[in-house]
């Protein structure tokens, strides 16, 4: 049976090797005895060259890049949004957010809030917990509800530490207009001011992953850092040190580039903890960012055009690194695949489906949640040549204030290397060939008119499916 709500039971995994084909000419082995444990790291507003390891050269990340480097990373990967709680809902759900009633940020006031998650989206620690027996922990941010019945207790972690709202305004002073949205479970907390939130949460993280040790019950892990989100705040050594070390970066990079290395520390302090619980060798780490960063606070999206909160390249394409030790060769390859955060379920799904019928020697009598995305688990075993079979991709985002008014909606289309987008509420749509262009330079909506009006078509469609879907609390 699944561990019981806010169990304190704890488990650690099996050390039997065996091996373990997963497709035609891929093996890796895992052990027999207990599925992998799953480590989820989300960083926020973090751009796609924000790291050492995609091609910066004055910042140092060397705990984010030892696992780049010590396992898959990927160029070509999407978010599901340009803002945070979208992405959040499709990384946890497998769905297209809108899907699932998240199209836009959750947020304190319901007048210029445009999200509530669906009392029918299934997410991926229920489905660890109850099927798979996981133990199921959230650090960090949260931001798809403040308020039952979409708490993460409610909606399948046995422990959460961390906050529940969309941005801290101050990250000593924890709060969010005013409001402590800091939980232990479902109790308010008040840590110290004088700690800085990323700290809280790597040790926060780093403390759960202490009690695993020597358990027999696999965990899931999904740790969710505020940073580098604004406001840029980086405690004063850190600003010190990398001022020191590269005193021509200009402001505001230059503490930008300070918070990404605090950072950078804190996950290091989280993967020492994993190697000292002994529990690296059968833990899958996937680390990523929830939408491309934000260039007005400093962010490096690398050559594509755009940023935070826009659907232009800059916007979506981020960072991804999937780190399995002795299963996946350190620094074995890299992939151009078009991976998308809502591929991340599907794929976890995909690899324990084919350990359990591995470990029972029958396939399961159930069938996991039905997901939007689609399992890249091929490429984790080696099929360097693997692509998601071709796809139409949709994206959409629900706004307030002068640009949107109340729930107005940006929204793009990716169809056979086409990408159609708004660049602002009600503007005229912008048509772009990206495999011949990636830098969307080229607007192909006044020569390309059979396909732009096509696309035109199908985003119709697929918005008057989105706005079907409640985002707002029921009455």
């Amino acid at each position: 049976m699944p561990p019981p709500k806010h169990s304190a039971s704890v488990w650690a995994f099996g050390a039997i090797g065996i091996s373990w084909l997963l497709c035609a000419h891929y093996a890796c082995q895992l052990p027999a005895a207990a599925p992998p444990n799953i480590i989820i790291i989300l960083t926020d507003d973090l751009g796609y060259a924000d790291l050492s390891s995609y091609g910066t050269t004055y910042l140092h990340t060397p705990h984010i890049d030892s696992l780049v480097k010590g396992g898959i990373q990927f160029s070509n990967y999407h978010t599901n949004s340009p803002v945070c709680s979208p992405t959040r809902a499709a990384i946890l759900s497998g769905r297209y957010p809108d899907a699932i009633g998240m199209p836009g940020v959750v947020r304190t006031d319901t007048a210029d809030s445009w999200g509530y998650l669906s009392a029918d989206a299934v997410l991926l620690p229920q489905i660890l917990r109850q099927r798979y027996h996981y133990h199921t922990a959230h650090i960090g941010k949260w931001n798809l509800g403040l308020s039952n019945p979409n708490l993460p207790n409610a909606r399948g972690f046995d422990h959460f530490k961390g906050f529940l709202g969309d941005k801290m305004d101050d990250y000593y002073h924890h709060l969010r207009q005013n409001h402590n949205y800091l939980r232990y479970n479902e109790d308010t907390i008040t840590p110290p001011d004088t700690l800085h939130a990323t700290d809280l949460f790597s040790q926060w993280a780093a403390d759960y992953i202490a009690t695993r040790k020597g358990q027999n019950q696999p965990f899931f892990l999904y740790l969710a850092y505020n940073a580098p989100h604004r406001p840029t705040q980086v405690p004063a050594e850190w600003a010190t040190r990398y001022q020191q070390r590269f005193p021509e970066t200009p402001a505001p990079r230059a503490m930008y580039c300070a918070m990404i290395e605090h950072l950078d520390a804190g996950i290091g302090q989280v993967m020492a903890a994993l190697h000292q619980a002994g529990l690296a060798d059968n833990t899958i780490v996937i680390f990523s960012s929830d939408n491309g960063g934000n260039l007005h606070e400093g962010a490096n999206n690398g050559d594509v055009r755009g940023s935070k909160p826009t659907l232009y390249e800059g916007g979506l394409r981020v960072p991804l690194a999937v780190w399995f030790p002795k299963r996946i060769a350190s620094g074995s390859h890299s992939s151009n695949a078009l991976v998308m955060t809502m591929d991340i379920a599907p794929t976890l799904y995909k690899l324990l489906e084919q350990w359990y019928s591995t470990a029972h020697h029958h396939s399961s009598d159930t069938t996991p949640p039905a997901c939007d995305g689609s399992s890249f688990l091929p490429i984790l075993m080696g099929d360097t040549a693997f692509q998601i079979p071709s796809r139409d991709l949709f994206w959409i985002w629900r706004e307030s204030g002068d640009a949107f008014g109340a729930g107005n909606y940006i929204a793009a289309y990716q169809h056979k290397g086409y990408k159609i987008l708004q660049a602002q509420p009600q503007q005229d749509f912008e048509l772009y060939y990206l495999a011949a262009d990636p830098l969307e330079q080229r607007n192909l909506a006044a020569s390309d008119t059979a396909i732009y009006v096509q696309l035109q078509q199908l985003l119709a469609q697929r918005i008057a499916q989105s706005f079907k879907i409640p985002c707002k609390p029921p009455r």
